[in-house]
């Protein structure tokens, strides 16, 4: 009998759906499946209100952990075979849930000299997020074996506008009657069942050497060359922004609230100004640099850390 751990943190339910999709054809006679949701003790509000969701900003960034509720004591002390970790995108980095919770001792002892298996649902920009990820799971002692991305599909500047209606509505609906439905669509969700048994046989025989070759077959991962090279820019950016917010004093204070604002403003002209330049930059040097931009798609679809 296998064992496998599906562990996720989920504000919307976009991601529960996801997960529970890829796992449901692994569950049989000969595998168990225990599901586990990361709990925060102090929650994360959702819809969210503007001002918790742009402050949550530098600790996310920095990934400060915040204090999760533990794991029962009959899952913990569990062997699993396998481990699939569904986590979202907060500020180009896993969201402050997940990676509170990987930062608990409880997730050093699940992690330790396990296969895991990363489970994506996000607006678009995933690439460094998930570097982070494999960062830490490789000082977890754990072995990244396979990525699954399901990404919204619409254009950036529209899913701008779905995403933060969503965000600050809490309704999946379309804004204004016009725009699309916001986040990954149904039919990909639906469509993600068909990760399962996939996962299962390599489960099965134990062997996950090719496992992340077999996903990228079915379209595991799409890789967008232009979201590469602002993902990376905006970290650099980010970073910048998220040590000097925190150092203007915890996330009461006045002065660290100003500017949390003023970066709410700034990502905004980013997102709607500086973007699109960013885009034609890329145009202009695509063909010099096709072959690292050929490069870079190869090793961001695979599970390997440089």
């Amino acid at each position: 009998m296998k064992s496998v751990l599906v562990i996720h943190y989920s504000q919307s339910g976009q991601l529960t759906e996801i997960v529970n999709n890829i796992t449901n054809p692994i569950k049989n006679n000969n595998t168990d499946v225990t599901h586990v949701t990361i709990k925060m003790k102090e929650p994360f509000p959702f819809p969210w209100k503007k001002k918790e969701f742009y402050g949550a900003f530098p600790d996310t960034f920095k990934q400060i952990p915040q204090e999760v509720e533990n794991i029962p004591d009959h899952v913990l002390n569990k062997n699993y075979d396998l481990i699939i970790l569904g986590y979202s995108i907060w500020y180009l980095t896993p969201s402050l849930p997940t990676t509170s919770f990987l930062h608990t001792e409880q997730a050093k002892q699940l992690f330790n000299n396990k296969p895991v298996i990363t489970v994506i649902g996000c607006r678009n920009m995933w690439i460094m997020a998930q570097e982070k990820m494999k960062k830490k799971l490789k000082s977890l002692n754990a072995n990244l074996v396979g990525n699954i991305v399901l990404a919204d599909r619409h254009i950036n500047h529209i899913s701008v506008i779905t995403i933060a209606q969503w965000m600050f509505s809490g309704k999946k609906e379309r804004f204004l009657g016009i725009f699309p439905k916001p986040g990954v669509s149904q039919k990909d969700i639906d469509e993600s069942v068909k990760f399962g048994p996939i996962i299962s046989k390599h489960l099965q025989k134990n062997d996950f050497q090719n496992l992340q070759k077999e996903l990228l077959t079915e379209n595991a991962v799409k890789i967008k060359p232009f979201l590469i090279t602002v993902d990376k820019r905006a970290n650099v950016i980010f970073s910048k922004w998220a040590n000097f917010i925190h150092a203007k004093g915890d996330k009461n204070t006045p002065k660290r609230q100003f500017w949390v604002k003023i970066f709410n403003y700034y990502l905004l002209f980013v997102i709607w100004f500086i973007a699109p330049i960013v885009f034609i930059l890329f145009l202009l040097t695509y063909l010099p640099l096709y072959g690292k931009i050929k490069r870079d798609k190869v090793y961001y679809a695979s599970v390997a850390l440089k």
